[in-house]
């Protein structure tokens, strides 16, 4: 499959020699703070940024819809990188640098399979569940994962399909499964929220919000929204 990227001219792979030969001409401290980054700082990044989304979803309300939305990220993450295990061996691409011999690669022992990539499904799935569940926190967590892909064929060891591809699957395990996670996971927030160990989930003296006070008094009653006030105008004009 890489072979054939050669043959002609091929977008993935001017991308990559666009980008990686940003490293060719940088300052060697630039290339290794992009390798930490790359590597392990935007994980640690979206890791403090997860703990402190939870940390300000204890102080609400509905604490422990909330927090479950967030646990969601993580799980989701590693939803996705085992759902990318039969994806990689499937499709077995080499390592951009095993078939493009004039790359500056940052990260050498990379000997696994290139599609898609596993920091790029990791970092979107997390940022992505992240946007479910609280707006402003997603928004910053995608934000890293993008800045992860640029970081992952900058250091030579992606093409840039394999990071979209991460992004893609990422994103689609994060979403499709986010109401059936979110299902699963409030019943068991909610009953570790009335637990000795309830400050996981919502912070001490915060008023929990009543089950049910979303719903109109005609959702309580399994009727259509406006039905009580219907009924009570037909009364008031039979009178």
């Amino acid at each position: 499959m890489a072979e054939l990227a050669f043959e002609g001219p091929n977008p993935d792979v001017d991308v990559l020699d666009g980008i990686n030969g940003l490293a060719k001409d940088a300052p060697h401290w630039v290339n290794r703070a992009m390798e930490y980054i790359g590597e392990y700082g935007i994980i640690a990044a979206l890791a403090v940024l997860c703990l402190v989304a939870w940390w300000a979803a204890r102080r609400k309300p509905n604490a422990p819809a909330a927090v479950a939305g967030l646990v969601w990220a993580p799980l989701a993450a590693g939803l996705a990188l085992l759902a990318n295990i039969p994806i990689r061996a499937f499709v077995e691409r080499p390592r951009p640098f095993k078939d493009h011999a004039g790359l500056e690669v940052l990260i050498s022992g990379k000997s696994d399979f290139s599609f898609v990539s596993d920091h790029a499904t990791l970092t979107m799935a997390v940022g992505v569940g992240l946007f479910v569940a609280h707006r402003t926190y997603g928004l910053i967590g995608i934000g890293l994962a993008l800045l992860e892909g640029f970081c992952r064929v900058y250091m030579g060891v992606h093409y840039p399909t394999d990071v979209v591809g991460g992004f893609a699957l990422g994103t689609a395990v994060a979403l499709l499964l986010a109401p059936l996670a979110q299902a699963l996971l409030v019943p068991l927030t909610s009953a570790i929220g009335r637990s000795r160990i309830g400050w996981l989930v919502q912070a001490p003296g915060v008023v929990a919000e009543p089950a049910g006070a979303a719903q109109t008094d005609d959702e309580a009653r399994g009727e259509a929204p406006g039905t009580a006030r219907l009924d009570k105008r037909d009364k008031d004009l039979a009178a």
